[in-house]
């Protein structure tokens, strides 16, 4: 595989598939800067930027690089933290990160200066301002031991306002213009001609043939398109992976297209390529992504890979419920078929999915993307965290009465579940009857047994999934939304004496 690191053209053949990019740079290239945290994608401390060509312009996204094969890497311009002062300048974000004393112990510090140097390299090619969202969206992935946000969040805030610091005499290009305009950076990477098969271990397929050819040749293969959660089975249970085939360079895979009655989802699209289509589109869909895992790792994983590890407490299963989304299944010989969300959990950790199947896409009806929806996360933090309680709510109202209701939930049971009693209870009645809501809150009660662990007992689920959906219900009938302690919640909840929190 050939990428540039840094600013050093790297043709590597002899690593095994699932080498990540941590240990190569530690282990082979002797750039310690980028450290070992948690080995799972959770802390930080080992992010990376990585630019890729797109349309004749270099783009960066933070990644982490524990989890990420190196060869995944391959055609691609990876910079480590030793770059960012190569020029004899501080970066921007070094600069303001000395200023605000952003540094405490140091360990965690590279990756939160990589995170910071992403946001202001994008802010800056698209002239946007900082401001406070976009630096805690950026250091969301980015855990600091000694708890000293305050002083990085103030370091990413005055980045543009930081004068050069000289760090040694040097004639040499600054290294914004390396990572935004530099010419010889994206001839470079021009001339590295990607080749699907440069690795015997590690395929990269482009389109469906290649795809074809790679399963067919390659029958006990592992697939693998993020990573984000295959690659903590080497990282934390030492599993170690032959051959990988890499689906997320397949375009037919990363489709995200609105046709005439419908919304296509590749399976590879990533959670921020749909979080920016959504933006404007869906920002119900934009807010639920937003709240998933961090940038690092919507930077990498991926739609499909979300659905088809079946984890009960995955946020983008009970979306797909609410709008009773089509899965488009792929057979490693190329034929096809349609199983609908409902049917394709089978139980914890089980779907539909053959073993010579994988998914393609997914279908969601424009109709139903246009109809009331909400999205509601529960869980301890904000920000890079997991799910109590998941809910996904869709009305279809017509003439006043709703005429179709989904509750789809996930972190209750062994797979996304949904109230189909609660549903039942309201549909077919006006949208502002408050007895039919009581009604379906008490058949709710009456259907989940939601599971007690470490992040929720029993009794709290349910109480949560009963204000959740009072809450959708009063959003619904245009009662306003208060905040408070970054939490939303409506006053009318409060109101009720229902147990539980109400923070979404």
């Amino acid at each position: 595989m050939k990428c540039i690191l840094n600013d050093e053209l790297i043709d590597e053949n002899t690593l095994p598939s699932d080498f990540t990019a941590l240990r190569y740079l530690r282990e082979k290239r002797g750039l310690t800067g980028t450290k070992e945290g948690c080995a799972s994608g959770d802390c930080g401390a080992c992010t990376l930027l990585v630019g890729a060509l797109e349309d004749g312009e270099l783009t960066y996204s933070t990644l982490n690089s524990c989890i990420t094969p190196m060869q995944s890497l391959a055609g691609k311009h990876i910079v480590s933290v030793e770059y960012l002062s190569k020029s004899g300048e501080l970066h921007p974000a070094q600069q303001a990160m000395v200023a605000s004393h952003g540094s405490q112990c140091g360990f965690c510090t590279p990756g939160f200066v990589l995170s910071l140097a992403g946001l202001y390299e994008n802010k800056q090619s698209s002239e946007q301002a900082i401001d406070r969202e976009a630096v805690c969206d950026a250091i969301s992935g980015n855990l600091c031991r000694c708890t000293g946000y305050r002083p990085i969040i103030e370091a990413g805030l005055s980045m543009t306002k930081e004068p050069m610091i000289k760090v040694q005499e040097s004639k040499e290009t600054p290294f914004i213009e390396l990572m935004s305009k530099n010419d010889s950076i994206k001839k470079q990477l021009e001339n590295i001609q990607f080749d699907s098969h440069n690795s015997s271990n590690y395929l990269q397929p482009i389109d469906l043939e290649q795809l074809a050819h790679a399963l067919t040749s390659n029958p006990e293969a592992v697939l693998i398109a993020g990573g984000t959660d295959l690659m903590l089975e080497n990282t934390q249970r030492y599993r170690d992976f032959d051959t990988l085939i890499d689906v997320s360079r397949v375009t037919e895979l990363k489709h995200l297209h609105i046709g005439e009655t419908s919304l296509t989802i590749g399976s590879s699209v990533t959670y921020s390529e749909l979080e920016d289509f959504s933006k404007t589109l869906y920002p119900q869909v934009n807010a639920l992504l937003s709240r998933i895992a961090s940038r690092q790792i919507r930077n990498r994983g991926t739609i499909g890979g979300n659905v088809a590890n079946a984890s009960p407490i995955a946020d983008l299963p009970p979306l797909l419920l609410a709008f009773d989304a089509d899965i488009q299944l792929l057979k490693h010989d190329g034929s096809t078929r349609a199983v609908n969300i409902a049917d394709f959990y089978q139980g914890y950790k089980q779907t539909q999915l053959a073993a010579d199947e994988m998914i393609a896409s997914f279908e969601l009806s424009l109709d139903k993307l246009a109809q009331f929806h909400r999205f509601y996360k529960v869980s301890k933090r904000m920000e890079d965290d997991i799910s109590s309680v998941m809910l996904a709510v869709r009305f279809e109202v017509d003439n006043g009465t709703l005429s179709d209701v989904r509750f789809a939930f996930g972190g209750m049971a062994a797979t996304p579940i949904r109230g189909l009693k609660a549903e039942s209870a309201l549909t077919g009645r006006a949208i502002n009857d408050e007895q039919a809501l009581n009604q379906a809150i008490d058949a709710l009660r009456s259907e989940l047994t939601p599971m007690s662990d470490m992040r929720a007992s029993a009794k709290y689920r349910l109480d949560m999934a009963c204000n959740l959906i009072r809450k959708a219900w009063l959003e619904l009938n245009g009662t306003d939304v208060v905040t408070f302690s970054g939490h939303a919640v409506s006053d009318s909840i409060l109101s009720t004496g229902l147990e539980g929190s109400t923070h979404a």
